[in-house]
């Protein structure tokens, strides 16, 4: 018989059939007791999900992630991550260092709003893995091997969003085309001959405007720990699969603190905006040339949300330099970084060398 998953005083979810600590399966995406796999449904809530006012976010925002949490900070590479107080980490996922440090002055910070639960489970995101290092033909034997020693987490990854209605007024060149025909002298066959040919050239007029849009949902990355490279050739994530923040998904995984604040963030997304509302006044103005834009933009009822999305990472070191990987939890997909056999290049050279030399070789025998 399933039951409804309540939120105990604790940070521990009790089995109610042997007492053992229950977790987010993915599989199930249900809470399965790992010991006699009784499946708990997490209730869900039918309300719309919020967006926060950007203005009194600091004042207003809950740090309450609805259980204890305690905050790991990583002294290698700096990272913090946020964990169930019963839970105890013996590394650091982004770098692979084990030293790590409980940071008791450390607050776990704005709590998130919403979050994309784990749909890919650890095995199935080996087997991502293995299948993905198997075509990196120039990697070392050794490290396919090796990789069942290597540690891979399930972590949830910060990421903000913000929305806003912008008002922008612009002033411009606008450059119209038009041609003349030019006449000119050139030399053929020893003798002067004279030839017509059509020059473009631009006309110039001054503009101005307003254009206003509304920007719904741009997607910035809370996190300075993970690499940006790998993890933006990992998305997308689908955000219509975003559920309400609830502590019980995150059992069972640990958590990574923005390390970029909300106000950074949006300083990353207006970059974003101004760069969408610079092609948008470029296509609005009725000309074949923009030069010398010139745009004053208002950001009117500008909101956000915290969310969380899921990304299995492994970070591990060959021949004393730091590679990492990850696998979208909510996908599957695998992008990461892995090192290059000087060997087998110098191999896979040779062979092309000796088949261009063999072909040499017949053609001269049987020519």
């Amino acid at each position: 018989m399933e039951n409804t998953a309540v939120r105990t005083a604790t940070d521990r979810f009790p089995c109610p059939s042997c007492g053992a600590n229950i977790k987010f399966k993915p599989s199930e995406q249900s809470m399965v007791c790992p010991y006699c796999d009784n499946k708990i449904d997490i209730e869900k809530e039918m309300e719309d999900i919020k967006e926060h006012c950007f203005r009194s976010a600091l004042e207003n925002a809950t740090p309450d992630w609805g259980t204890e949490k305690k905050v790991i900070h990583c002294d290698s590479c700096g990272a913090d991550t946020v964990l169930d107080s019963n839970i105890a980490s013996q590394f650091c996922p982004f770098c692979g260092s084990s030293h790590i440090i409980q940071d008791n002055k450390c607050s776990s910070g704005i709590a998130p709003e919403t979050l994309i639960p784990f749909r890919v489970g650890k095995k199935d995101a080996e087997k991502s893995f293995l299948k993905w290092i198997k075509k990196r033909h120039f990697a070392p034997n050794a490290l396919k091997h090796q990789y069942i020693s290597h540690r891979l987490e399930g972590v949830y990854v910060p990421y903000w969003t913000y929305d806003s209605q912008t008002f922008s007024s612009y002033t411009a060149q606008a450059g119209t085309y038009y041609y003349v025909t030019e006449t000119h002298w050139v030399t053929r066959d020893g003798k002067q001959q004279q030839v017509t040919r059509q020059v473009r050239k631009t006309r110039w007029r001054h503009t101005s405007g307003n254009y206003s849009s509304f920007f719904d949902d741009v997607l910035i990355n809370g996190s300075s720990h993970v690499n940006h490279k790998i993890i933006n050739k990992v998305q997308p994530f689908n955000l219509k699969e975003l559920v309400h923040y609830k502590p019980e998904f995150l059992s069972g995984f640990i958590t990574e603190k923005y390390s970029i604040g909300l106000k950074e963030g949006w300083s990353a997304a207006r970059e974003e905006i101004d760069s969408s509302i610079r092609s948008g006044v470029t296509n609005q103005i009725a000309a074949d040339e923009v030069r010398a834009l010139s745009i004053k933009t208002q950001y009117n009822d500008i909101t956000f949300k915290h969310l969380l999305l899921p990304v299995w990472i492994s970070s591990y070191t060959y021949k004393g330099k730091l590679y990492q990987f990850m696998v979208n939890g909510q996908s599957g997909r695998v992008e990461g970084e892995a090192p290059i056999s000087p060997w087998k290049v110098v191999g896979a050279i040779g062979g092309v060398v000796g088949f261009v030399a063999l072909i040499v070789f017949l053609i001269n025998i049987f020519s």
